[in-house]
């Protein structure tokens, strides 16, 4: 399994020095399978840089799963080139959520007066699937969980030739939002895990005012993940004030509280943007 990530940051793309090692763009991340199938997880601005990727490669059939539907995770979808191209085959999987199915959703993003491109122009052949438990792309196994978010959403544990990845984006753990799982639940779908990637937005001093908001505190995160006793943990959906020093001071400070709870090889990272890591060597690229 390798792990692209076209975009870390939450709620709106950002740009200037302060950003460059983490980077600007919201919630992307391609999966490529040992049969090198393509998957595309949730589109936020970094979809359009991975759309010309695959465009440039002459990929055309392709397969997206989406967390939920609030804008950083949805607003590249008009601009990714494969969704213009007649030799595009894509199967959309998402759980439907309040606010209807990801076909509705997606058209609603295209509608006027939001965006000048209509949603029935687009030429590729695209299936829609409701995905709220489980399915298998080649011999990979995917399977969901409720997220602790307002208006909804799914987290995903992705599983392939005994290595596990969890993506828990937008997920709150300290603040129960209809829908969601408590903590030892979060726990046990992530047990054991060599990769978990969960929102880390917020700073104690953030949490003071954003309480009930849907995200994480860093702290609350990595206790997470060292509950569940995975091999790695990135700090996923940065917050768009957050500096690239902010980031690294909060990833420094995971490492020191894992070393103190007796875990020292917990191998704590602040996810970047063109981050690479292939799961079946355990290193990153």
């Amino acid at each position: 399994m390798l792990i692209r990530c076209y975009g870390a940051r939450g709620s709106i793309a950002v740009s200037g020095p302060e950003y460059l090692r983490y980077g600007g763009n919201t919630t992307c991340l391609e999966l490529r399978t040992a049969q090198d199938s393509v998957l595309v997880v949730d589109a936020g601005s970094g979809l359009r840089a991975l759309g010309n990727r695959l465009v440039a490669e002459g990929r055309n059939r392709l397969t997206m799963f989406f967390t939920h539907s609030h804008w950083d995770h949805i607003l590249g979808f008009p601009f990714f080139k494969p969704i213009y191209r007649e030799e595009s085959e894509i199967d959309i999987y998402g759980c439907p959520l309040e606010q209807g199915n990801m076909e509705t959703l997606l058209a609603r993003t295209m509608a006027p007066p939001y965006f000048p491109v209509p949603f029935r122009d687009l030429r590729a052949r695209v299936a829609y699937h409701e995905h709220c438990r489980e399915t298998r792309i080649d011999g990979l196994r995917v399977t969901t969980v409720p997220l602790s978010h307002p208006n909804l959403g799914v987290g995903y544990k992705f599983e392939e030739d005994g290595r596990t990845f969890v993506f828990l984006t937008d997920n709150e753990l300290n603040h129960a939002h209809r829908g969601g799982r408590s903590f030892e639940e979060y726990a046990a779908f992530c047990r054991g895990a060599d990769l978990l990637v969960h929102d880390a937005e917020y700073t104690p001093e953030d949490y003071e005012r954003t309480r009930g908001w849907g995200h994480s505190l860093y702290t609350d995160a990595l206790e997470l993940a060292l509950a569940a006793g995975v091999g790695r943990f990135g700090l996923f959906h940065h917050n768009q004030d957050r500096c690239d020093d902010g980031i690294d001071a909060m990833v420094a400070d995971c490492r020191r509280l894992a070393a103190a709870r007796g875990r020292p090889e917990l191998d704590c990272f602040g996810v970047t943007q063109d981050m690479e890591l292939a799961l079946e060597r355990g290193v990153w690229a």
